[in-house]
C-alpha cells in the first residue's frame, strides 16, 4: 500500500489573497482576466451563487481545469484560486479562511463545495470530510492526491473498504472537535503533487487520536507549543479540569521500512520520537503509538508480544473503520480510555 512514495515538499492549502483599494470591471478585465486567458486559457464565467450583498463576484475558469474567484466592492477585494496569481495581485497579503469576512468565506466555500461534488461526486457522500479538507481537496498541488489517498487508498487503513473508512473519518470529524484548527490540521494531510501515503496516514493517526480522547469524555486542546521550541500534538482536559499531553506516531507498516518485521518497526519508530521531541520535553506526556497501518497479522504480533516502546506512560493500539479500537498500554496511562479503547494488557 504504502509503495512508490515520492517524498516532496507540502505546500500550503489554498489560501485567499487581500487586495486594499478599489477595483472597477475593466481592472478585472485587463489585470487579472487577460493574462490568465495567455496564460492558461482563461473564461470569466457567473459564479455558482450570488455574492455578498454589496460585493461584486467574479469566477474564472482555466482550460486546464484550474479556478479562482474573485470579490471586490469599492473598496477592497478578495481572490482565492488554485491557479497562477496574476502580477496584479502578488504584492497582496495572504489570509487564511478565518482571517477573511464571514460573507466572503461562505461564498466563496459553497463555490468550491460545488466544484468538488462534480469533480469528486464521492464526497458529496461525506460532507464533515469535504468542508473540512476543502482547503486540500481544492488546492493548486495537491487536489489530486488528496482525493486518491481519501477515496482509493482508504484513508491510510489497510484491507479497508473506502467507503467504510470515509464513514469513519466522516464520524471523526464530525464531532467537531478539529474545527477551530481547520487550516492547520487539514494542511497536515498535506497539499503535495506526489501522493505522499506515509505523511497523509500520520496526518488520519491524529485526527483519530483527538477523536478518541473526545469519545473518552475530555477536551481536546490541538498544537500545544512546549519549552525546547516544540509542540505536541494535544492537551486532554478531564471534566473535572486536570489536563495531560498527549503526543502521537504511526510507525510505517514493516514492509515499508529496513526492519522486517512489526515488532522492531514498532521499537525503532517509538525511539525516535522518545530520543528527540518528548527528551526534549523532559516528562509529563503520554505517548500515542497509532499501528492503524498494519495488517491484522501484523499488529497480532505486536499485540501478542507488546514490545517496549522506550517511553512511558505510553499507549500502543490500532483503530478499525467500524470505530474498534484494541491497544496495550506501558506504564501508568494517566487517561481513561476504557469506553473506546479495548486494553489487553497493562504492563
Amino acid at each position: 500500500m504504502y509503495r512508490d512514495v515520492v517524498p516532496s515538499p507540502v505546500a500550503r492549502p489554498i489560501r485567499f489573497r487581500y487586495s486594499q483599494g478599489r477595483w472597477t470591471d475593466q481592472q478585472v478585465r485587463t489585470q487579472l482576466l487577460s493574462p490568465l486567458d495567455d496564460n492558461l486559457g482563461a473564461t470569466a464565467t457567473t459564479p455558482h451563487f450570488r455574492p455578498p450583498e454589496g460585493w461584486t463576484g467574479r469566477r474564472f475558469e482555466m482550460d486546464n481545469g484550474d479556478v479562482a474567484l474573485f470579490a471586490y466592492d469599492d473598496e477592497e477585494a478578495y481572490w482565492l484560486g488554485n491557479t497562477e496569481t496574476p502580477s496584479a495581485l502578488w504584492r497582496t497579503d495572504k489570509r487564511d479562511w478565518d482571517e477573511v469576512p464571514y460573507e466572503i468565506h461562505r461564498w466563496a466555500q459553497r463555490e468550491l463545495l460545488a466544484d468538488l461534488e462534480v469533480e469528486a461526486p464521492w464526497t458529496a457522500d461525506y460532507p464533515h470530510v469535504a468542508w473540512f479538507f476543502l482547503p486540500v481537496l481544492m488546492s493548486k498541488d495537491g487536489r489530486h492526491t488528496t482525493r486518491e489517498f481519501l477515496h482509493e487508498h482508504a484513508c491510510g487503513f489497510p484491507d479497508a473498504d473506502g467507503d467504510d473508512a470515509l464513514a469513519f473519518l466522516e464520524r471523526v470529524l464530525d464531532t467537531g472537535v478539529l474545527d477551530d484548527e481547520r487550516h492547520v490540521m487539514a494542511g497536515k494531510l498535506g497539499t503535495s503533487e506526489y501522493l505522499d501515503l506515509t505523511r497523509m496516514a500520520a496526518a488520519i493517526a491524529e485526527y483519530v487520536a483527538a477523536w478518541i480522547l473526545t469519545e473518552a469524555g475530555y477536551e481536546v486542546v490541538p498544537e500545544i507549543d512546549v519549552a525546547g521550541g516544540y509542540s505536541l500534538d494535544y492537551r486532554a482536559i478531564a471534566p473535572d479540569g486536570s489536563s495531560n499531553l498527549v503526543e502521537v506516531t504511526r510507525p510505517l507498516p514493516p514492509q515499508e521500512r529496513s526492519a522486517n518485521d512489526p515488532v522492531t518497526a514498532v521499537r525503532e519508530t517509538a525511539q525516535t520520537k522518545t530520543t528527540g521531541q518528548l527528551e526534549a520535553h523532559g516528562g509529563g506526556v503520554t505517548l500515542f503509538v497509532d499501528c492503524s497501518s498494519y495488517r491484522d497479522d501484523q499488529w497480532a504480533a505486536v499485540r501478542g508480544e507488546r514490545p517496549d516502546v522506550h517511553h512511558k506512560p505510553a499507549l500502543v493500539y490500532r483503530t478499525r473503520p467500524d470505530g474498534s479500537v484494541e491497544g496495550y498500554t506501558k506504564g501508568s496511562v494517566p487517561l481513561d480510555l476504557s469506553v473506546v479503547v479495548d486494553v489487553v494488557a497493562r504492563d
